[in-house]
């Protein structure tokens, strides 16, 4: 059985830090490209961060570049999502992602998702 939970998620005010977790299970963690989405109320998903399986080379959204730090750990199981000068405008429920062994920005192709964690953000 597959899963993805995320945990972390919360209330902070702007400029605090949040750290996301997504503990992976039931599929081949270690082999596959694993992202953040974020869904804001109003907005259309978006691909905050991706993170490959292999030399753990990552790639991030404009609007989260040199905030946001994405990292993994293949003995876990687990991806993680820091989150640094948090602003009101990253407050959206955020969702993990598994995909492939290659990357892609297509939500269609991503495999598997987890339930989401809310992220509020205060000005």
């Amino acid at each position: 059985q597959v899963q993805l939970v995320e945990s972390g998620g919360g209330l902070v005010q702007a400029g605090g830090s949040l750290r996301l977790s997504c503990a992976a299970s039931g599929f081949m963690f270690g082999r596959s490209w694993m992202y953040w989405v974020r869904l804001a109320p109003g907005k259309e998903r978006e691909l905050v961060a991706a993170i490959s399986w292999s030399d753990q080379s990552a790639r991030y959204a404009d609007s989260v570049k040199g905030r946001f730090t994405i990292s993994r750990d293949n003995a876990k199981n687990t991806v993680y999502l820091q989150m640094d000068s948090l602003k009101p405008e990253d407050t959206a429920v955020y969702y993990c992602a598994a995909g492939g062994l290659w990357s892609s920005s297509d939500f269609n192709e991503y495999d598997y998702w987890g339930q989401g964690t809310q992220v509020t953000v205060s000005s």
